[in-house]
């Protein structure tokens, strides 16, 4: 039980990469750094939007319209935080 709760750690800490990687990349092509009109840069964006837009649609189903602020990706890595804390608290009791 001990592994299959370390392999969840270890998915959760991917999945907060991905979060973090699309977060960074979205202030680099909102500023400029980045370019779309680059293929590799497209194709990373859009993957990541395609990875990351059933779990954002999720979430900002249920929060409310802040016009241009959206707190999606925020309150993802916030349920990925607070799942890591349950799950290593809890992993010396298996």
């Amino acid at each position: 039980m001990t592994s299959l709760l370390q392999i969840l750690l270890m998915i959760l800490q991917v999945a907060q990469f991905v979060i973090l990687a699309h977060i960074i990349m979205s202030w680099l092509i909102n500023f400029q750094v980045l370019n779309l009109r680059q293929p590799l840069v497209y194709q990373i964006w859009n993957g990541l939007e395609r990875l990351l837009a059933p779990v954002y649609d999720r979430i900002r189903s249920v929060l409310p319209s802040l016009g241009g602020l959206d707190l999606a990706p925020l309150i993802a890595l916030l349920a990925i935080y607070a799942l890591r804390i349950v799950i290593t608290n809890n992993l010396y009791s298996f």
